[in-house]
């Protein structure tokens, strides 16, 4: 079998060996055309990768940003765990911060869990994030960690991952618009006590 290309539109052929040196038009283009022997014959070129999406290629560059950026902290620990590039991250803080109390007053918690979902709108709009373990902070509830206000779409996520650490570290927070007014009036009245943690949230791979 002889394979071998029109030399006018590139449209591939596949012909019997005894085709060679016939000649013909070429049905797509109208080119003539000259079935070429075995031994000249040139095989069609792979055809090329389709190309990336920019979301796609911001997802890739996340995903690299984020593997190297906390891989040596001690404090914040990154996991994907869905996608490929992850869309999905489950992301550990170890930090110092509040638990809510059963006697009104909020417990010292240094574990949390928060999931970072990049939905088909990212990057121009902002990663859905909640907390998956329980948290005392103004500006988080259940179901939603207030991240949206401050998010523009040239932020990195890996920013956004070491702002979440400084909010639950209380070295950010916002009383005015709380999601939680009991956690808002408690951060009010005890100015003092806070940050709950002062240490940087930033690895030094990513100064």
């Amino acid at each position: 079998m002889i394979t071998f290309q029109c030399g006018g539109c590139g449209r591939a052929f596949n012909v019997p060996d005894e085709f060679a040196g016939r000649k013909a038009k070429c049905k797509t283009c109208g080119n003539q055309v000259v079935v070429p022997h075995p031994d000249a014959a040139v095989a069609p070129p792979p055809p090329s990768a389709p190309k990336l999406s920019m979301r796609q290629r911001r997802l890739m560059a996340d995903a690299q940003q984020m593997s190297e950026g906390f891989r040596k902290s001690d404090r914040i620990r990154v996991k994907p765990t869905g996608g490929d590039p992850p869309e999905v991250y489950h992301v550990e803080y170890r930090v110092k911060s509040l638990d809510r109390g059963t006697n009104g007053e909020p417990i010292s918690r240094d574990t949390h869990l928060v999931e970072i979902q990049l939905t088909s709108d990212y990057p121009r709009l902002s990663p859905k994030c909640k907390m998956l373990t329980p948290v005392f902070h103004p500006n988080i509830d259940p179901a939603t960690i207030c991240v949206g206000d401050h998010w523009t779409a040239g932020e990195r996520l890996v920013d956004l991952v070491v702002r979440i650490g400084e909010m639950l570290a209380y070295q950010a927070y916002n009383i005015k618009s709380p999601l939680d007014g009991e956690a808002a009036m408690w951060a009010d009245l005890n100015v003092q006590k806070l940050p709950t943690d002062p240490r940087s949230m930033r690895p030094a791979e990513l100064e």
